[in-house]
């Protein structure tokens, strides 16, 4: 029952321990051994991710391939939805915060910038599924004529450049733009980090917010100590 879930190199990044412990703190755990477990959900999301085309069942069937003529669960689409559903996103969510960072060490070539971890700030939009729910919570493009395309999430990530990690993210409506969201990554921010920020990101109220954390930015200027931030 327990064997679905072990996707090779993915169980050596997040090892079963790792998930147990966190769904544990999250009171993820079943109460009941049930077809598909809370520790096989997590596995299964994690693997959705790196086969978002195949849906959940053709993600199913890449987990258990190589279980070769061991008994595995009957499931179905609907079934998977519920189980994810169930599950919530309690456990994922504190996964993320022990996994994320900038996967890095001092000698990481291209990592640094004259001493300075160097990261960027920047988002995208993420199409969902165009459900009556999504549209409620989300909204849809409009013009003048009708609304059209598929309601959006908007997501905005603080990440490593030198190893392309996520340090930090945040995600929301799409009616929200990118520098109301970026303030809910300050938490992350430190002394020691650069930060690069496109020109949509160029407004007083984050740049000060920025600097506030100890963090320098670009365009920008270094503070001698003692001195007030120096917003570029």
């Amino acid at each position: 029952m327990f064997a679905p879930g072990h996707l090779g190199e993915l169980t050596q990044i997040v090892p079963f321990e790792m998930v147990d412990a966190v769904l544990a703190e999250s009171d993820g755990v079943a109460r009941r051994v049930r077809k598909v477990p809370a520790r096989v959900v997590v596995y299964l999301l994690l693997a959705a991710a790196l086969f978002a085309e195949v849906g959940y069942l053709g993600v199913w069937r890449k987990l258990t391939a190589g279980l070769g003529g061991a008994a595995v669960a009957k499931v179905t689409g609907g079934g998977l939805w519920q189980a994810r559903t169930s599950l919530g996103a309690g456990p994922l969510r504190a996964l993320f915060h022990l996994l994320a960072g900038p996967a890095s060490t001092a000698i990481t070539r291209g990592a640094r910038w004259r001493g300075l971890l160097v990261c960027a700030i920047d988002g995208t939009c993420l199409d969902v599924p165009d459900s009556p729910l999504h549209r409620a919570r989300l909204g849809k493009n409009c013009n003048q004529y009708a609304t059209a395309g598929y309601p959006q999430v908007r997501l905005v990530a603080l990440v490593a450049c030198g190893t392309r990690a996520i340090i930090d993210a945040v995600f929301g409506t799409a009616a929200v733009g990118e520098p109301a969201h970026s303030l809910s990554l300050l938490g992350s921010l430190r002394e020691g980090m650069i930060v690069l920020l496109d020109r949509g990101l160029s407004g007083n109220e984050l740049l000060k917010a920025i600097a506030g954390t100890g963090a320098d930015f670009w365009p920008g200027c270094r503070r001698p100590a003692g001195h007030q931030p120096c917003i570029g």
